[in-house]
């Protein structure tokens, strides 16, 4: 469940409150009991850093792992050898 910040504009009290994303917004002030009590917008509380795991894990879909090292150590005999093709 995310935690929402709110403000109310009638005291100045601030509160964070840990909400369902369906429940309504809360309007009465617990401090001062008044019809002021606001959502504020905050950032997030996580950040993503690094080369991130959509980009290395999801973005190019599946790629063929490459060809073993040839077993017989001549080129020439191995279809997979790099050298061969």
């Amino acid at each position: 469940m995310p935690i929402y910040e709110y403000r109310c504009a009638a005291c100045g009290a601030h509160q964070e409150h840990l909400q369902k994303m369906s429940d309504a917004a809360l309007t009465t002030c617990p401090q001062c009991g008044a019809q002021a009590y606001s959502k504020q917008l905050s950032a997030a509380g996580f950040q993503l850093k690094g080369s991130g795991w959509y980009a290395t894990d999801f973005k190019g879909g599946h790629q063929t792992p490459p060809a073993p090292p040839c077993q017989t150590g001549d080129s020439a005999g191995c279809a997979a050898c790099p050298a061969a093709n």
